[in-house]
């Protein structure tokens, strides 16, 4: 069993950054697979990111050149580096941690936080 909590959410002008934190409780943190998603008022879950348990790393087109995914598995933490963020990334942004058992996904979710770009 794994608990995903989110934070570093917050209000910030167009062009600022944030910095993301996604805390895993639980063993074998580094056998996941991470990724964060975000969901826009009336709009559809979007991925935006996923890091490997070795550190490989993946972005949406929206995430690329601006965002940074990174992990320390001694720490169980993942981070979401944002700059130059854009009215547009308002949204609640959910960390994922998942894995395959076999043929089972072994999958949870974070509650989520809140990002707010606007001047």
């Amino acid at each position: 069993q794994v608990q995903l909590v989110e934070s570093g959410g917050g209000l910030v002008q167009p062009g600022g950054s944030l910095r993301l934190s996604c805390a895993a409780s639980g063993a074998l943190f580094s056998q996941y697979v991470v990724a964060w998603y975000r969901q826009a008022p009336g709009k559809e879950s979007e991925y935006v990111a996923l890091i490997t348990g070795g550190g490989n790393s993946l972005y949406s087109d929206s995430a690329k050149g601006r965002f940074t995914i990174s992990r320390d598995n001694a720490q169980n933490t993942v981070w979401l580096q944002m700059d130059s963020l854009k009215p547009e990334d308002t949204a609640v942004y959910y960390c994922n941690a998942y894995r395959m058992l076999g043929d089972e996904n072994d999958e949870y979710w974070g509650p989520g936080t809140q990002v707010t770009v606007s001047s």
